[in-house]
């Protein structure tokens, strides 16, 4: 299977065009509000009990908790999933530190059978090559000598080792910039990994949170 060639600044490219089309822009301002608000009939009065009466078989049964809500059942479980927190990627162990410093083709074969994946589990991904084979803020490289990656080459790494397609790549980028604009940085990717006192720790925070927002918006 051929393997897209695509740098970490060419990621990083498109990722950024990707966050500044309208489509994305809507997926950010309304998702949050796309579920009607339920109409609800008034409440009819309950019927008086006469002594000596016996209860109809509606008075005889208890009230359904349903009635009780103030919005539908679907969409308080819709609303709790969205509230959890990202599911962590499948167990799959990655190639050990030689791996690391070899090409990615060479893991080409962990493609074959692969199914596609959400932004959010890409990210994950990613974050765990960060974690076990390092990263770096050299600009926009894939890999220093010793195989570690910077946070662009880290979701190339991961989608080179069978984890999403290209595209869910760039829509994983694209809500990395997402994160980055709530935090305040204007820029790109690449440009906020390398800055000047950046650490692995803060890579890792960004990876963290921009899945954790993918993943409460159903991606």
């Amino acid at each position: 299977m051929a393997t897209p060639v695509l740098t970490p600044d060419q990621l990083d490219a498109q990722a950024s065009r990707l966050h500044d089309t309208q489509a994305w822009q809507r997926i950010l301002s309304g998702w949050e509000s796309t579920a009607r608000e339920p109409v609800l009939s008034p409440a009819e009065p309950p019927e008086p009990v006469v002594p000596g009466r016996s209860l109809s078989p509606a008075q005889d049964r208890p009230a359904d908790w349903r009635s009780l809500l103030s919005v539908p059942v679907g969409r308080l479980i819709d609303d709790s999933l969205r509230a959890l927190p990202a599911a962590p990627p499948p167990e799959r162990p990655l190639p050990g530190r030689l791996g690391a410093v070899l090409p990615d083709r060479v893991h080409a074969w962990r493609r074959v059978g692969q199914r596609d994946l959400r932004p959010s589990v890409h990210l994950g991904y990613a974050r765990q090559v960060l974690t076990e084979w390092g990263w770096q803020n050299a600009p926009y490289r894939l890999r220093n000598a010793r195989g570690a990656r910077c946070i662009c080459g880290a979701m190339l790494t991961a989608h080179r080792l069978g984890y999403g397609s290209p595209t869910t790549v760039n829509r994983a980028g694209a809500w990395l910039i997402t994160e980055l604009r709530s935090q305040g940085w204007p820029g790109l990717i690449g440009p906020w990994n390398r800055a000047p006192g950046r650490t692995a720790a803060d890579a890792l925070s960004l990876l963290d949170s921009a899945a954790r927002r993918a993943s409460l918006a159903g991606h």
